[in-house]
């Protein structure tokens, strides 16, 4: 990456969590020019809860999740925070679909929060 995120999130829609095996996932997005994608990956198109697509490219090793390109945002990437392996990461700024979130998670006070 050139570039700064320009979101930083949280997402717990369903397929969030059975894509990841957790209670939610967390991402940020980047201007895919400001991203150089090298290398191979295995592809997935996933449809989230409300109908929007997103093409998951995956690690062909490892299986790990390396970027997902947003199919209504052309000009983003998202790459998952645990990606950078940095636990000083900032944090999410935005949280979605908290109407699906487990009651014990707490994302950030001053975060953007959607039901």
């Amino acid at each position: 990456m050139t570039g700064d995120p320009v979101r930083i999130s949280i997402c717990h829609c369903l397929a969030c969590q059975r894509r990841t095996g957790s209670p939610f996932a967390h991402q940020a997005r980047f201007l895919r020019k400001e991203v150089k994608v090298t290398g191979q990956s295995t592809q997935f198109i996933l449809t989230g809860d409300e109908g929007t697509r997103a093409k998951f490219h995956f690690c062909p090793g490892c299986g790990a999740t390396v970027y997902y390109e947003p199919e209504a945002m052309e000009a983003f990437l998202a790459i998952p925070v645990g990606a950078f392996a940095d636990p000083l990461f900032p944090p999410p700024t935005v949280s979605v679909y908290e109407s699906r979130m487990h009651g014990w998670v707490v994302p950030p006070r001053d975060a953007e929060h959607f039901p």
